[in-house]
């Protein structure tokens, strides 16, 4: 006999399927009689309908919370409210040991703190439960977009010689001997004498040998886990996340922001049509927890009203210039309601100043332009005005930034005084600089930070609820 899920068993026709046999784990046992039986195939639970009489005493002891069970029956119409069909029990075994005692997670309300110090049992709660699901949905849609669209999936390296954001926040990767490591005549550590023969670190960044690669594949794209060292303990900040990143030849800035704004529409429409139960689940979450706040700090829109108004909108192309000439002249600015209050031209705008061009003033998502290049990367084209460059952020109601990306700089004259200016030594790059040498040519992409993009589709504060084992500061468990 085939061994059902709990999803497929929901679904079923009761006419059409009788016997059944179905594994899970125990989420209640009521009235040492029914069984409220999960097996992450979805939010709800199949209810099991034991008779007691014929269970051997001992055996019940076991059909504990937490349990694993194996269950065979017949699917039945349900005598109960809240669900269409259940299992009568006709034999059950428990699989392994189950200690009531010590089971971390019960039947009833948890904080998100507690759940993290259990982050190996937490996907057995309907949130986290839902956040996964979800998450997966998202990876495959991604996928699928890219392959649709003739992209070539590339695995860029994790440990790397270079630094791709020039932010300096890498973590180390060495095979030298921590307490007694070779030096050089300087009385520095001799990264000639180990493994690699140089200073190595973890990435940062796929994108620059995404280019390489871009420059002969054409479309290519990285979707992988990327490491920075910077020592902050925020709700929005992870040590080891994940980033997708396509790159493009022949592709200038407005191509960039075309592509940008139809992937997004395209993976947050996936899960709408995949996972609604998930989301509505997730929505109803979200409405109780605001119910809480007061009224000033409520949100406009719920978590499903969010993913449409990103679906449903056509994306907002504004300057960085236009975008402060408005934030200037806001009245949060000039009341100095903004925590950061904009002056000048220059300024690098934050998360409130985002969110009020998305949600106050064009109420629709928003692609800014044109930023000044002394606040973003080495790599971004400068424009002809040489104060500015080819870079794009798209904004999101509630969570702000949510892309970041540019038409790179093709130009090995213009690259070369950019690296220079910065200090970027030109040995490090010789083979980025190439790419500028034979058949340089306009391209163009953008990186997504992959927890960011769940955290807006499951509408979860926090990141590190995002991601099953979050690396943050003096936290590496699990």
């Amino acid at each position: 006999m085939k061994t059902h899920t709990v999803a497929e068993l929901l679904n079923k026709d009761i006419n059409a399927l009788h016997e059944v046999e179905i594994k899970g784990w125990v989420r209640t046992f009521r009235a040492n009689r029914f069984i409220a039986l999960n097996d992450g195939s979805t939010l709800n639970n199949i209810q099991c309908v034991v008779d007691f009489e014929n269970l051997d005493e001992s055996l019940l002891k076991r059909i504990t919370t937490g349990a694993a069970v194996h269950v065979f029956g017949e699917l039945t119409e349900s005598q109960g409210k809240g669900q269409k069909v259940e299992i009568q029990v006709s034999k059950i075994s428990v699989l392994g040991d189950s200690d009531p005692e010590t089971y971390p997670i019960q039947p009833k309300k948890h904080s998100f703190e507690f759940l993290r110090e259990n982050a190996h049992l937490r996907t057995r709660t309907n949130t986290f439960s839902a956040v996964m699901r979800l998450r997966s949905s998202l990876s495959f849609a991604i996928h699928k977009y890219f392959n649709e669209n003739g992209f070539y999936y590339m695995h860029t390296p994790i440990i790397t010689g270079s630094d791709a954001e020039g932010a300096g926040e890498m973590f180390r990767v060495s095979a030298l001997d921590a307490k007694n490591p070779p030096l050089n005549e300087e009385g520095e550590v001799d990264y000639k004498e180990d493994f690699f023969g140089k200073e190595t670190n973890l990435t940062v960044s796929g994108q620059l040998e995404a280019e390489t690669y871009a420059m002969s594949l054409g479309k290519v794209y990285t979707f992988g886990p990327t490491f920075r060292a910077e020592n902050s303990n925020t709700s929005r900040h992870l040590a080891e996340f994940w980033m997708i990143e396509p790159e493009v030849a022949f592709m200038d800035l407005d191509g960039n922001m075309d592509l940008a704004e139809d992937f997004m529409k395209y993976v947050l429409k996936y899960v709408l049509e995949h996972n609604f139960e998930d989301l509505e689940f997730l929505n109803n979450r979200l409405l109780d927890e605001e119910k809480t706040k007061p009224q000033a700090e409520r949100s406009d829109m719920n978590l499903i009203e969010k993913i449409k108004f990103v679906v449903e909108n056509n994306f907002k192309r504004v300057s960085y210039t236009e975008a402060i000439d408005i934030l200037k002249n806001s009245k949060p600015n000039k009341k100095k309601k903004f925590k950061y209050l904009i002056n000048e031209w220059g300024a690098d705008l934050q998360s409130e100043h985002e969110r009020f061009l998305v949600e106050k003033h064009f109420k629709c998502p928003v692609i800014l332009f044109d930023y000044p290049a002394n606040i973003k990367a080495f790599y971004m084209r400068l424009n002809e005005d040489g104060k500015t460059v080819r870079a794009m952020d798209i904004l999101f109601p509630g969570i702000g930034e949510m892309v970041g990306g540019s038409q790179r700089e093709e130009r090995l004259d213009v690259l070369k005084d950019k690296m220079k200016a910065l200090d970027i030594d030109e040995k490090e790059l010789w083979w980025y600089l190439d790419l500028r040498k034979y058949g340089t040519a306009v391209h163009s992409g953008f990186g997504l930070g992959f927890e960011r993009l769940v955290m807006f589709a499951t509408g979860m504060g926090n990141i590190r609820d995002v991601i099953p084992y979050p690396r943050t500061p003096q936290n590496a468990e699990f």
